[in-house]
């Protein structure tokens, strides 16, 4: 499990980013500060792994808290959460080692794509002891130097790999159950029209199997379940 720790004055966003990070799995919250004082005692005695840090608190500032701990070599990556979408900012935070930039607001989606990023640049840093070229350009770049990589030739124009695993995921964790395009985009925040246009894609690997269901009144309903051999 990576050990999260969200730092976040307003009471609102973070009880709505704490139920976001519970839609993400291998993630754990083991604090949600409301101020920086408050995150670093809690820093001091325990093991946290990634921040999810808002800049601006109360006579306080997440880029200064991020310059001291890199300054004091902390072993910790935060991912900046923040209405500021000034490219100073952006640069700054950039600059001392913030892995990704969350402007306020923004969707389940994004926020899943962030951590799944994140999650994939941790196991690869913690299974092994060296990396290949490729596998940090993918990190740094979001793509290859050289080569594409088996996941990326699988996929066409307009495919995200990240929201594709998010959807699959909640097709796998459904097994036998069908489930309409509507109950997916529930449960996994991404939107309708995009869980959609992700299925058809996946019906055309022959991955998941697609009925028709005809009630009797409003339109048909198309329900997914994954395709067994």
């Amino acid at each position: 499990m990576i050990n999260v720790m969200i730092i976040e004055d307003d009471p609102m966003v973070r009880d709505i980013n704490s139920k976001f990070l519970k839609k993400v799995d291998d993630f754990k919250l083991v604090k949600a500060a409301s101020n920086l004082t408050e995150a670093m005692e809690f820093m001091n005695g325990n093991k946290v792994d990634l921040l999810l840090l808002d800049i601006y608190l109360p006579k306080e500032n997440g880029i200064e808290f991020l310059k001291k701990l890199r300054k004091e070599g902390a072993e910790v990556d935060v991912i900046l959460i923040t209405a500021d979408k000034t490219s100073i900012m952006i640069q700054e935070a950039l600059r001392y080692g913030a892995v990704d930039y969350l402007i306020k607001p923004f969707t389940l989606e994004r926020f899943k794509e962030a951590l799944g990023k994140y999650k994939q640049m941790y196991n690869s840093f913690s299974n092994s002891n060296t990396i290949e070229q490729k596998t940090l350009d993918q990190y740094i770049s979001g793509s290859s130097s050289s080569e594409k990589s088996n996941d990326e030739e699988d996929f066409e124009k307009g495919i995200n790999k990240y929201t594709y695993k998010i959807i699959w995921n909640e097709i796998e964790n459904s097994r036998d159950n069908y489930k309409t395009a509507e109950e997916i985009s529930a449960s996994s925040g991404v939107a309708r029209v995009t869980v959609r246009k992700y299925l058809d894609y996946m019906e055309k690997e022959d991955k998941v199997k697609k009925i028709i269901e005809y009630g009797k009144v409003g339109r048909p309903q198309h329900k997914y379940k994954i395709k067994t051999k």
